[in-house]
């Protein structure tokens, strides 16, 4: 579970590239390891730390359903830890996998809240990771007549779409 950070604690935008740089360093020492070439770019993204990793033949660092590349963002997020002792909320995406996946569930999230909105019925959505549940809910609460809350634990926590 991440750490609940107060509002005077928030980072400052030099704190968060200092974090997708340490994360940077640490993926590029491991892409040397696995003998892999990438680019890798860090970036600040709204109020998170975020480093992208471009190049061909990643898929072994997506793994399937994304399950490494999960696996990778919480290394990369301790790396930044254990060199600055500040708690990350990095984000990690590696041959645009994540880009491609967000506006996957964007539009499965449409496509759920119009049959709702149309049957008056709950869905079920299967289950995802933290960061494909937050898509879903982003789009689900940006649309009128519907709501959505996650139900279950991981990792077989899911998406729940109800009438308003």
């Amino acid at each position: 579970m991440g750490a609940t950070v107060r509002e005077d604690e928030v980072a400052s935008e030099d704190d968060l590239f200092e974090q997708s740089e340490v994360a940077a360093d640490y993926l590029e020492g491991l892409l040397d390891i696995l003998d892999l070439d990438g680019d890798i770019d860090e970036l600040v993204v709204g109020d998170r730390p975020q480093v992208e990793i471009v190049g061909e033949d990643l898929g072994g660092l997506v793994g399937p359903k994304g399950q490494t590349l999960e696996a990778l963002q919480e290394l990369a997020r301790l790396a930044v830890y254990r060199k600055t002792g500040d708690h990350s909320r990095l984000m990690l995406d590696i041959g645009g996998y994540r880009a491609g996946r967000r506006k996957k569930l964007a539009e499965l999230a449409e496509k759920t809240a119009k049959k709702v909105i149309e049957s008056g019925e709950v869905v079920k959505l299967d289950p995802m990771s933290a960061f494909e549940r937050k898509c879903v809910h982003d789009v689900i609460n940006a649309t009128d007549g519907v709501q959505s809350e996650s139900e279950g634990a991981e990792p077989r926590r899911r998406v729940v779409v109800k009438p308003e």
